[in-house]
């Protein structure tokens, strides 16, 4: 559980039991202060100051910078506050300074004022995380809660948000002839728009693409789709792709994604990037791709939360490091060789705050079928949040 949770499940605690004094105390036990001040005033710079703000305070010396900086911060959070806030907050201050210099009804006023300002915006927060967790709950319902099991084939999913609601798509469903469809897909941006995406994407998907046996006519469709009901700056790369029972070949699809790696005796190969993202060309052109699979082969979908993890110093995980870890891979189970990767990640992050959605899909194959046709037995919520 983050910070973020425990502070909210403690707030809440404390408003139910009343005991103030024991949650500030458990506080105290349960934060990493430095680390959490650490990230939360990043988090403010990045909120706050634009890139070009940014590329100013980078020219100036210390202590220029921090004027210029304290000024920037304090300007830009009160233009975001609404009409009325934003006159409560400056009244408050004004009154508080006052109130410094030997007014005593000055300090108290504004005090007041302070307080009122930071409850307002306080029970925006609380109101808009309470529906943030209700979104979570309801695509946390969404998602698969097996990996599923055809013959010939293992599969493991894994899908993981950076915040409360998340952009990516992990998903599969079953088709006419016992194919098997796999789908991961990366809306851009993160929070409560890219999952509203990220469900018109899997309500799509799953109403049309049993209809298509071309692959690149079933990208086409939804490029179709989402052109016409699509946003501006917003768009969907996605790799989707099919499985037959006892059959070495994949058929597959990229529209923008990161190009699935093929884990193979001895090496590592990239297969072809594909067509552009969804929604960005009316007219886009995608191309089927077809790869034979030998027993023991991997292939390895992610999304780019793999390679764009980020350590504590701000550096990526990079692709080379991903290339390096797969090709050690083969010979594992899908499960084991997706959290081999998992923990890799995790491990290079250490506790530095995701920064984006991450997703896997493994695919491995067997060399005889060993498993009944359907879904394993159910993954543990982990496998999928």
């Amino acid at each position: 559980m983050s910070d973020k949770d425990t502070g909210a499940r403690g707030g809440a605690d404390a408003g139910a039991s009343g005991k103030l004094g024991r949650t500030v105390l458990d506080d105290l036990n349960q934060i990493d202060f430095r680390r959490t001040m650490r990230e939360d005033l990043q988090d403010v710079y990045q909120f706050y100051l634009d890139e070009g703000k940014r590329s100013e305070l980078a020219e100036m010396d210390q202590f220029s910078r921090w004027i210029h900086m304290t000024g920037w911060l304090m300007k830009n959070s009160i233009l975001r506050l609404s009409p009325l806030r934003r006159l409560l907050l400056l009244a408050g201050m004004l009154l508080f300074v006052h109130g410094i210099f030997g007014n005593g009804l000055s300090l108290i006023l504004g005090f007041l004022l302070l307080l009122l300002t930071l409850m307002l915006e306080l029970k925006d927060k609380l109101l808009a995380q309470d529906e943030l967790m209700t979104g979570r709950a309801v695509q946390f319902a969404l998602m698969p809660r097996s990996h599923p099991s055809l013959p010939g084939w293992e599969t493991w999913l894994f899908t993981r948000p950076a915040n409360e609601v998340g952009g990516d798509l992990v998903d599969y469903l079953w088709m006419e002839e016992d194919r098997l469809g796999l789908a991961l897909g990366d809306v851009a941006g993160k929070g409560l728009g890219a999952a509203l995406f990220m469900a018109k994407l899997q309500s799509t998907l799953r109403a049309i693409a049993a209809n298509y046996t071309v692959l690149a006519d079933l990208g086409r469709a939804i490029n179709r789709i989402f052109i016409r009901d699509g946003l501006p700056d917003r768009f969907i790369s996605l790799v989707y792709l099919t499985l037959t029972p006892d059959a070495g070949r994949v058929r597959l699809f990229n529209a923008g994604h990161p190009p699935p790696l093929v884990v193979r005796k001895g090496r590592v190969e990239e297969l072809p990037r594909g067509g552009p993202a969804l929604g960005l060309m009316r007219e886009a052109v995608f191309t089927d791709q077809e790869v034979d699979l030998h027993p023991d082969d991997l292939l390895i979908i992610y999304s780019d939360g793999v390679t764009e993890a980020r350590d504590e110093q701000g550096d990526f995980f990079e692709e080379k490091r991903l290339l390096a870890l797969a090709a050690t891979l083969r010979g594992l189970s899908a499960e084991d060789a997706g959290r081999r990767l998992l923990e890799a990640v995790e491990g290079f992050t250490c506790n530095a705050r995701p920064h984006d959605d991450l997703s896997l899909i493994v695919v491995r194959r067997l060399a005889l079928p060993v498993r009944r046709l359907g879904a394993s037995s159910p993954a543990p919520a982990a496998d999928v949040v």
